[in-house]
């Protein structure tokens, strides 16, 4: 028995489609109508049904080939009953072929006729608008099929091609576009309805001169040939610009709409967000009346795949559920003002910080009384060199002297290499309280720097912070983070870890409190002490460690010269 040829039928006017999948591989047997593939194109998909009963021997085309009618997409064996008698096929498309000969033949003023009479006979009003009542063309022989969604609303100004519903059969999905460009009026159907050629789908007031089948055949007489070419090259291309999405910017975030809005989108974008699993109601359309397109999809995942590299986003970040606000002017008077960017960048950072870093905090005191009596002797030297001394020079030369000690602490990880980095550096960040935010600029290479070297540094620092001066390079590289908040109160807090360093000193305010030295309480002045370590890189006896050889070289500053 002889194969058959397996081609693509009438693809209902479409051009080149693409395959998107593969529905029967060499060996499966068939019967007629069943799938071979399925095709789409930008407003449908179709699967492409076997021509008749029997075994696939051969498939020629594979998923992501574009093909047309006519084109050989496999071979097959016909059984025996089945539709495979070839001479039968070639004499069916012989006397096809000249169907299609004496239509071609028919003289052009019979075509332009019979284009004519089938087009809608439009009821002329005096006021310069009509009304017209849209119906269901052809849906390409089927019938009875629901409508899945309504892609606008009563009262909206729409253009001639717009989609005004989707309905979807059992083989293709569909949108019916608009006839005309006009106001929507009553809208006929609903979702689930189902429809067939010739059915009422809504009212709509048509502008008079919006159509240019109403224009008179010789507007454009006076005009000269260059213009018309000029004319008629530039409007496809005009065509094309307004149907490109707007650009959206790389990585940025899309805002949910409004809730119980729906969803405007084709087949080909819907079959898109299938395979890479993104979710619709969260994505941002830019093209015509919010409609979405491929372009929104593909940057939705990108901005989505880079915020989870990045350990996740304010609101969505992990795949945890955003908070859901109420409607709070139900409550009283609010007013909304935009997120500083410095705002959002730290709560961005903080968000990520502590949901990808185990934190635990371990707390501590530290006897700084003779500390603050040596600081405070300094005060002339200090008018002299033009510096102030404050606790955070002693903080910074303890802190460096216990990251080179308990190395642990001087670490970043690399989860994805599940490398640890280790830093031959010491460079410690001071997180500073200014009027736009907090701010953390860099000290490097404490540990080779002195006192009166660190105070002038961090003063200088921290004024450029409160001017927003800061540069950069100055807020970068830090192994290690100081917080405090020792002029304000509070007695300890949890400072978040800033990732991808391993842990930050909070320092809360310095109180006197009675001590017991053996022999007697002594009042002396005590610093609480709050360190925040990830867990992955610091166990909780390092942190204790860590904390107790702060507490030592702050009650006795000569260590620090050991």
């Amino acid at each position: 028995m002889s194969e058959q040829e397996i081609k693509v039928p009438d693809l209902g006017g479409a051009d080149e489609v693409e395959i998107i999948e593969i529905s029967v591989s060499a060996g499966d047997t068939v019967e007629e109508e069943d799938p071979i593939l399925t095709v789409e194109s930008d407003k449908a998909s179709v699967e492409l049904p076997a021509p008749g009963a029997g075994k696939i021997t051969k498939i020629t085309v594979k998923v992501g080939d574009k093909v047309k009618e006519g084109d050989v997409v496999g071979m097959m064996e016909p059984s025996e009953g089945g539709s495979g008698d070839s001479a039968s096929d070639e004499a069916e498309s012989e006397s096809e072929a000249k169907a299609e000969e004496k239509t071609e033949e028919k003289p052009k003023e019979e075509s332009e006729d019979s284009a004519e009479k089938s087009k809608p006979a439009p009821k002329k009003s005096s006021g310069g608008s009509r009304k017209e009542t849209v119906k269901v063309p052809a849906l390409d022989g089927f019938e009875n099929v629901p409508v899945i969604e309504i892609n606008v609303s009563e009262g909206d100004s729409i253009s001639e091609d717009d989609p005004l519903v989707t309905v979807e059969s059992d083989k293709a999905t569909m949108e019916i576009p608009s006839p005309y460009a006009g106001k929507v009026g009553k809208i006929l159907v609903k979702e689930g309805d189902k429809l067939s050629e010739g059915d009422d789908l809504l009212e709509m007031t048509v502008e008079e001169g919006g159509e240019a089948e109403d224009e008179p055949a010789d507007e454009d007489s006076g005009k000269t040939e260059a213009e018309s070419k000029s004319e008629s090259k530039a409007e496809p291309e005009q065509k094309q610009k307004a149907q490109e999405p707007a650009p959206q910017p790389q990585g940025s975030t899309y805002e949910p709409p409004s809730p119980g809005a729906k969803v405007h989108a084709g087949p080909a974008v819907r079959k898109l967000a299938r395979e890479l699993g993104a979710d619709l109601t969260r994505i941002k359309g830019s093209g015509p009346k919010s409609r979405i397109v491929k372009d929104d999809v593909q940057a939705y995942v990108k901005s989505q795949l880079q915020q989870s590299q990045q350990g996740g986003s304010v609101g969505t970040g992990s795949g945890i559920p955003g908070v859901k606000l109420p409607d709070f002017s139900q409550f009283g008077d609010v007013e909304r003002e935009s997120m500083s960017r410095m705002m959002a960048a730290t709560a961005t950072n903080m968000q990520r910080s502590w949901l990808n870093v185990p934190h635990v905090t371990q707390f501590d005191d530290a006897d700084i009384t003779d500390m603050e009596d040596f600081r405070k002797a300094q005060k002339a030297a200090g008018e002299k060199k033009g510096v102030k001394m404050t606790p955070l020079p002693f903080l910074l030369k303890a802190c460096a002297t216990a990251l080179a000690e308990l190395p642990q602490f001087n670490v970043s990880l690399d989860m994805e290499r599940k490398e640890v980095v280790r830093k031959k550096y010491i460079h410690i960040g001071i997180a500073v309280d200014t009027p736009h935010g907090l701010m953390v600029p860099v000290i490097r290479d404490v540990d080779k720097k002195g006192l009166w070297e660190l105070a002038a540094e961090s003063a200088e620092l921290a004024q450029k912070a409160r001017d927003k001066q800061l540069k950069p390079a100055e807020m970068q590289g830090a192994c290690f983070t100081i917080t405090s908040l020792g002029g304000i109160g509070g007695t300890a807090f949890t400072p978040i870890v800033n990732t991808p360093e391993v842990a930050i000193l909070g320092v809360s305010k310095a109180a006197m409190k009675p001590v017991w030295d053996g022999k007697a309480f002594q009042p002396r002045l005590m610093l609480p002490l709050s360190l925040s370590y990830d867990h992955r890189a610091v166990n909780g006896a390092d942190a204790a460690r860590f904390t107790a050889l702060l507490s030592q070289l702050l009650g006795d500053i000569r260590t620090l010269l050991l």
